[in-house]
């Protein structure tokens, strides 16, 4: 409980101390953080070249750029850093389709692709913007896919970030991973 109440009050200072506060915070949320990437990137394809320490490197020099935020809570923070893996993944994607188009994708259904964090071969890059078309026609439940997907967060915890119930996140997650199925799955 103490850890919680300590990144609160370090994510509260920012606006205040940005750079200060970040120096603070990375001991308290670090260990999480590597988590969630070793997460992301357990089921990449072999020789991925982005490792989970690169990710989370990645990730605190865009906050040291960050000058002003407005996080309530840890889940809050969580939240922002999921989105920001997901450009730093999509872009790393798109780097490496650039050099190398179409080769070596390896389809996977969509529920693989959703039940762990980006499985083996998921195609990022078609993800993110099935992701920007579900946004445009529900952009809570495109935010609810990136929360629980990229984010890691719970239903709990995505709710909070919300200011949804969790019985609410739990339809929405399910009508969204349906739509998606219906995008991304096979044709």
């Amino acid at each position: 409980m103490t850890e919680l109440s300590d990144v609160t009050r370090v994510l509260l200072g920012w606006n205040e101390n940005g750079r200060e506060a970040l120096d603070r915070l990375m001991p308290l949320v670090e260990d999480e953080l590597h988590r969630r990437a070793r997460g992301y990137l357990e089921h990449e394809r072999v020789g991925h070249t982005l490792q989970p320490t690169a990710l989370v490197n990645e990730l605190y020099l865009r906050l040291i750029e960050r000058r002003q935020a407005s996080w309530q809570s840890r889940a809050h923070f969580f939240a922002f850093t999921a989105r920001v893996m997901r450009r730093i993944l999509v872009d790393h994607a798109r780097e490496r389709d650039a050099a190398k188009r179409g080769g070596g994708v390896v389809a996977v259904s969509l529920d693989e692709a959703l039940d762990v964090p980006i499985a083996a071969g998921v195609d990022l890059l078609a993800l993110d913007e099935a992701l920007e078309r579900l946004a445009a026609l529900d952009a809570e439940q495109a935010r609810i896919v990136e929360l629980r997907f990229f984010g890691g967060l719970s239903a709990e915890e995505t709710a909070e970030v919300l200011s949804l119930g969790v019985a609410t996140v739990h339809r929405r997650w399910a009508s969204a991973r349906a739509w998606l199925y219906g995008q991304l799955g096979p044709r």
